[in-house]
């Protein structure tokens, strides 16, 4: 019998999904959706577009992720990213932090469901044959009625949005910091099965506190899709046994994956790129691994000295190997 489809993402965070970090982890993983982190449509459409959107061909499928609330902004700011060659276009209404907040966008939008809608459909005007979709919580504060979550889907899709990603838990928008917005309020993973179950035709993608493949495996079958976030980055080899597990196939050694970057690092170092801005993603690749901690060290301690390159990478996977082998 042929198991249900199980899409993998991989979340954007700010701060830490940007375009190096996405190259390793499409190393790791060939078949994930990636997301850059969140860049508010009034970057794209003033600011520094050609660091703001950067991307490496490599990284397809990736998508865009926009903060805002302006529609007609949104609008043109999807406009601008659908013509850099993202292929999907995610507005965040998820991020608990202040800043955001006082924005008024991210987390709090979700008590204001037809501007929302707005917002998905003149970007969904603006995108053309390139998905939009939402990335969500199950509310805010004390939204503790799933009516009013579902009511939040339904009106966003009415508006032509076929695809959420669910952080299953609610934000708190007073009293907690974004850490522990992500940790504390608890996790409802039934909320995200029911949606499935009553709205069918979406697409519903879940996310939060998935950090190994048992409970990844469990989604099977109730959601359509599963997107890790600090798993992703803090045990970022996890994103290849997954793809090992999907596909039948025995999992690369961890060395084998990184010299797999070895081109890209250098083209980036031939560019003027430091070598710490790149490192700083790898630091977790032998997490749990005797020689762990030395590999990081390693790297910590060795990127940031001027005329640091690809020599490093290759003494800490030695010095990791080394001690591994006793």
């Amino acid at each position: 019998m042929t198991l249900p489809a199980l899409q993998l993402s991989i979340a954007p965070m700010m701060d830490w999904t940007d375009t190096h970090c996405r190259v390793f982890h499409r190393t790791l993983t060939p078949s994930a959706r990636l997301y850059t982190e969140m860049v508010h449509a009034n970057a794209v459409i003033h600011g520094e577009r050609q660091s703001l959107l950067a991307k490496d061909d490599i990284e397809h499928p990736v998508a865009l992720q926009l903060g805002g609330s302006d529609p007609a902004l949104l609008a043109e700011a999807t406009s601008i990213s659908v013509e850099a060659g993202f292929d999907e276009i995610n507005l965040n209404c998820g991020c608990p932090s202040d800043r955001v907040q006082a924005g008024r966008f991210g987390a709090c939008l979700m008590r204001e469901p037809n501007l929302v809608a707005d917002c998905v459909a003149a970007m969904r005007d603006a995108a053309g044959q390139v998905p939009v979709t939402v990335k969500c919580r199950l509310g805010v504060d004390d939204d503790h009625e799933y009516g009013k979550f579902r009511d939040f889907i339904d009106r966003v899709a009415d508006a032509g949005c076929t695809h959420f990603i669910v952080h299953a838990r609610n934000a708190w928008l007073k009293g907690l910091s974004p850490k522990e917005n992500r940790e504390v309020p608890p996790l409802r993973y039934d909320w995200a099965w029911r949606l499935k179950q009553e709205r069918p035709t979406l697409c519903i993608e879940l996310n939060g506190g998935l950090a190994d493949i048992a409970t990844i495996e469990a989604q099977r079958g109730r959601v359509d899709g599963v997107m890790l976030g600090r798993a992703a980055y803090h045990t970022p080899y996890l994103l290849h046994q997954i793809e090992a597990h999907w596909t039948n196939t025995a999992p690369l050694p961890r060395a084998e994956l990184l010299q797999r970057l070895r081109p890209y690092v250098e083209r980036q170092l031939a560019q003027g790129v430091a070598l710490k801005h790149i490192a700083r993603h790898l630091l977790g690749l032998f997490h749990g691994e005797p020689g762990g901690r030395l590999f990081r060290q390693v790297l910590s301690e060795g990127a940031h000295q001027p005329g640091a390159d690809w020599g490093l990478l290759e003494e800490a996977l030695s010095r990791q190997a080394a001690f591994a082998a006793g």
